[in-house]
């Protein structure tokens, strides 16, 4: 829309005309002056009446075109009217002007610097032909990539920053993409939050996946020793979740798989330590919906065994389902924006397991067990805190609790890792669809391991906890502390 008086007021008026009902309106002239986000509802007749006048009177945007930023010095003859000729040049080539300085009293007064967003291709060239053959001029600065793009023209440079993480793209599904971050710098600007902060945080968000791929690469790895012929790894990989694998006669058990983003890297990975054959990786559980412990999946050949409400999570793409979240919107935003960023791969051959054996382990029912080679592991129910249909797996036999992500060693997150998380936290608010459950949860497992420890502790061993995140600890004094050695891997 224009940035003139009643422009808002003109949409309106042709939504209104056609009996279409505001659901949601935004606009926010510090974050782009030009921008203005309607829902509506309507009949289909009314629709196509409503988005044919806005589209007729210029005011509906169905296309994102990449802009190009332009700075250059123009001298302008002494006379009056030169500076009006000038503009009527940049106004018929479609150009938003960001930036005018002139002074004809100043050091340079016949000088007039000018920044420019326009179109790139053929409207570029046509403007600095016309441009030179009329006037003395010098080119400061000509970008393409969208970078150098001011805050005038916000949305379009944002989606080009979009495109550059996701590749290429309809523009249809860019547009409902900045829809979608749009609502969720609404709602969070009503929880109190900088709208600015919620676009650079989901762009940071992208940015950081797509730069610790492939060289740049790299993940902690702790390994233990269970018993004779079982051994367990710690994958932690530069952001997101852990992948373990636990091998037994030859096999191995995976326990969550990365964000999609990382599967070459990691299939890489688990080659250095071994894994050549991965159908050797015979089973894999996934504890959780969420991205960064299943969005990878979809890659292997190997049954996946899940909750049926993680199914449902993936299937819905909502992390919020089957809870009563109070940040559900926000939740559900996430998830698209995630899965899409970190190449998300819906496994195939799905295993659900759910039904309750009528036995606990603590205050968890086992709903079903997971064996490879000689370790059998009980899944226990979780209570649905982090996620609705969140997991665990438990051998009292061998001291081993894969607790997802609600027993979490902090302490142990690098910088980088820690910071990574925390762009999650601000932009829903909370990890957690249910708090209080999520609380019950961690004290829960917590008291198990206690338990577990001190059975073990008679023969002079430990139980391991293996968090969704973070190094595999024990627990010293209540407190959770890194267990073994680990060591740095890179490509």
């Amino acid at each position: 829309m224009p940035d003139t008086p009643g422009s808002l007021h003109r949409a309106a008026e042709i939504i209104k005309k056609y009996d279409g009902n505001i659901n949601r309106i935004q606009f926010d002239r510090r974050i782009d002056s030009g921008t203005v986000f309607y829902e509506v509802t309507a009949s289909e007749t009314s629709y196509a009446r409503i988005t044919q006048d806005l589209e007729q009177i210029g005011y509906l945007q169905s296309s994102i075109n990449p802009m190009s930023f332009l700075k250059f010095c123009v001298y302008l003859p002494h006379r009056p009217g030169a500076l009006y000729e000038f503009l009527g040049l940049t106004t018929l080539a479609g150009a938003n002007i960001s930036f005018l300085d002139f002074d004809d009293k100043g050091r340079h007064p016949d000088r007039l610097t000018v920044s420019l967003n326009l179109e790139q291709g053929a409207v570029v060239d046509r403007l600095l032909n016309q441009l030179k053959s009329l006037y003395r001029m010098e080119i400061i600065e000509y970008d393409t990539t969208g970078k150098k793009l001011d805050d005038t023209v916000f949305y379009v440079r944002y989606a080009q920053a979009i495109r550059d993480l996701i590749g290429k793209s309809e523009d249809a599904f860019l547009l409902s993409f900045l829809a979608d971050t749009n609502r969720m710098a609404q709602e969070l600007m009503d929880r109190g939050c900088d709208p600015k902060q919620v676009f650079e945080s989901v762009l940071k968000t992208g940015q950081t996946l797509k730069a610790t791929t492939g060289n740049h690469f790299y993940a902690d790895v702790q390994k233990f020793r269970i018993h004779d012929n079982i051994l367990l790894f710690c994958f932690q990989v530069p952001c997101g979740g852990n992948i373990f694998l636990v091998k037994s006669d030859e096999k191995y058990l995976m326990i969550d798989t990365g964000y999609g983003i990382y599967h070459a890297d990691v299939m890489a990975m688990l080659s250095r330590y071994g894994v050549i054959d991965i159908r050797k990786i015979t089973r894999i559980v996934v504890t959780h919906a969420d991205a960064d412990h299943c969005g990878a999946a979809g890659f292997f050949a190997s049954p996946v065994l899940m909750h049926p409400s993680t199914l449902e999570i993936i299937r819905t793409n909502n992390r919020a389902y089957g809870s009563r979240s109070d940040h559900s919107s926000l939740d559900e935003f996430y998830t698209k924006m995630i899965n899409l960023f970190s190449r998300f791969t819906i496994p195939e051959a799905v295993d659900c397991i759910s039904e309750s054996t009528g036995i606990s382990r603590g205050i968890f029912p086992v709903i079903g067990k997971v064996s490879m080679g000689d370790i059998e592991f009980d899944v226990l129910d979780g209570l649905s805190g982090h996620t609705a249909g969140q997991v665990f797996l438990y051998s009292r036999t061998y001291g081993l609790l894969f607790a997802a992500d609600s027993v979490i060693n902090f302490a142990s997150l690098s910088k980088e890792r820690a910071e990574y998380s925390s762009l999650a936290a601000f932009l829903v608010t909370s990890v957690n669809v249910d708090s209080d459950s999520a609380k019950k949860e961690r004290k829960g497992l917590l008291e198990l391991a206690q338990e577990t420890d001190n059975e073990l502790s008679l023969s002079g061993r430990r139980c391991l906890i293996c968090g969704g995140h973070g190094a595999v600890s024990v627990l010293e004094n209540g407190k959770l502390v890194a267990s073994g050695e680990t060591e740095r891997y890179v490509p």
